[in-house]
């Protein structure tokens, strides 16, 4: 019996794909990883990834999601959070977004200050005279 629909497209960016999309994905790459080309054991799961990342404008449907192993999965999402983090930096300098920075500017330190000299200033009672009065004198 024929498909009704050529191929599953997700509702949304979070729709996941069904069970008989995962086998189809499966079966047209002959059951092996789309990357490293390792035919899949009981013990790997697949992992299904976006070929062109959404971020990227890659759409949520059949034809843009492969089968990999979970080891390469791994490598291939650090490469693009790298570059997806460079972009983003990127995007928000030239738009004056940019984060202000998340510690001081190192600078050389101040040199250190004298110590305060306690006979620097004379004892107070010795700076006043007691005044003179006319029955002193």
């Amino acid at each position: 019996m024929a498909r009704t629909v050529s191929e599953w497209i997700g509702k949304t960016d979070d729709s996941a794909p069904s069970e008989a999309c995962k086998r189809r994905i499966v079966a047209k790459q002959d059951g092996a990883c789309a990357l490293t080309g390792r035919p899949f054991t009981p013990q790997d799961r697949p992992q299904f990834d976006h070929k062109v990342p959404l971020w990227l404008g890659g759409e949520n449907r059949e034809r843009n999601l492969h089968a990999i192993i979970d080891e390469a999965h791994k490598a291939k999402t650090k490469a693009e959070a790298t570059v997806r983090a460079q972009v983003n930096a990127r995007q928000s300098s030239h738009l004056g977004l940019k984060a202000p920075p998340k510690r001081k500017i190192a600078s050389p330190p101040k040199p250190p200050k004298p110590k305060a000299d306690k006979l620097a200033m004379p004892n107070p009672r010795l700076l006043f005279a007691p005044a003179r009065t006319p029955s002193n004198v």
